[in-house]
Order: structure tokens, then sequence, then C-alpha cells
């Protein structure tokens, strides 16, 4: 995994925008996906709790895998942009010292291909997969981030949006221009006000936050 995933969008969101996203307690599920898989993540900041969606199995599948290998556990949310994102999941983040720049592990595990949707989008409390550069906009098997975002005029939204797309972009918020560019798979059921604690920790210059803030995960039965 090549340090630059997410970085040209990061940039981009930059220039865009230096908004930040206030608390919003229930997420708006996308339309007509299914999924009953839950899976917890434990934080120092508190809670998160998720589910998979069925209409990517190859993405639900594969993390799946990785929380029960335990794969995830005592990893860190590495990368922290407010108003963003928070990622996590890089391997090379376990027991790493402070202040070494993260983002660059699990290049050498199988990458999943894209399984993109039109009725998914990047809204506020996204899961999605992180990826490199490559063409086929194959993502990470490992590294993932979730949206705080903000939210969107509907004058910034194309017509690809349905009307109930549009008012979750412009009332929960999200991050739209990563739409059909990266997986999202699952979203935020519970927590999303840990989700915007993560993101306003204080960090440092590579936006890795300066107190590590450490994962576990478990699948909920």
């Amino acid at each position: 995994m090549k340090r630059s995933n997410l970085l040209f969008v990061a940039t981009l969101f930059c220039i865009i925008s230096n908004f930040s996203f206030g608390q919003s307690k229930k997420p708006v599920s996308p339309e007509a996906i299914a999924g009953n898989t839950k899976v917890k993540i434990t934080t120092d900041l508190g809670d998160i709790v998720i589910r998979l969606y069925d209409a990517t199995p190859k993405h639900r599948d594969n993390f799946i895998k990785l929380v029960n290998q335990g794969f995830y556990d005592n990893l860190l949310f590495h990368r922290i942009i407010q108003g963003f994102m928070i990622q996590g999941g890089d391997p090379l983040s376990k027991d790493t010292a402070a202040g070494v720049p993260l983002g660059m592990g699990g290049g050498d595990m199988e990458r999943i291909p894209a399984e993109f949707n039109q009725k998914i989008i990047h809204k506020k409390g996204a899961l999605a997969a992180a990826r490199d550069g490559n063409p086929e906009k194959a993502s990470s098997a490992c590294q993932f981030y979730i949206v705080q975002g903000q939210p969107v005029p509907e004058n910034q939204l194309g017509p690809q949006y349905s009307p109930a797309q549009k008012n979750i972009y412009k009332t929960l918020g999200g991050t739209p221009f990563l739409d059909m560019n990266y997986t999202v798979f699952g979203e935020v059921m519970i927590g999303l006000d840990v989700v915007d604690k993560i993101a306003a920790a204080e960090k440092d210059a590579s936006d890795r936050p300066l107190k590590d803030i450490h994962m576990k995960m478990s699948l909920l039965k």
C-alpha cells in the first residue's frame, strides 16, 4: 500500500473547505442496500458499530475474514482529517513509535476488485476501502476509512443522484467527490459521535494523531 492512499482526494478536499462537521446522531441508510453482518470497533475514544453491505460481497467477506483473524486488533487510526474521514487498518501501525508516518502497509496483500454501486454513496458514516493509484481502482486488502464529511449544497450534486441521496448529502453530509472512485462497503450504525471525536484529535503534519488511537474488532451476533 503506497503512502499516497487517499492523498490526492484529501488535498482536493482541503482546497475545497476546512469546514468542521458537527455531530449527527443517526445515519440514513442508502437505498435498497441490505446487510445483517455487524462489526464492533472498540477504540480508545469509544465504540463504533458498523453494518457491512451484502451488495459488496467481496469486500464484506474479506473484512469478516480479517476481523475473525484478529488482524485489526491493536492497529491504529493512523490518519485523520477533520471534516473528511478517519483512516486505519495499516498492519505497520501495530507497536509503531510515535511520529512515524504510516499508511504504506498491506501492499503485499492481494487487492480487492472494485465493487461500485450507484445506490451506495459516501455519506457520513460510510465505511470504505482505501486504495493506491492502480487503474482498476481496486481496493487495499486491509486499509479502510470512515467518512465524516460535511453537508453538501444541492447545487454541487449532479443528476446522477436521486432525490433521497441528495437529501442525505444536504442534511447528514458526506464526501460525494469520492463516489464511484472508492468502494463503500458498510456504514456506521452506532458511534458517529466517536467518529467525530477521532477526527478532532490533535495530529501531526502527516495527519497521524499525536496520541495513538487503537482499535479492536469483533463480529456481533
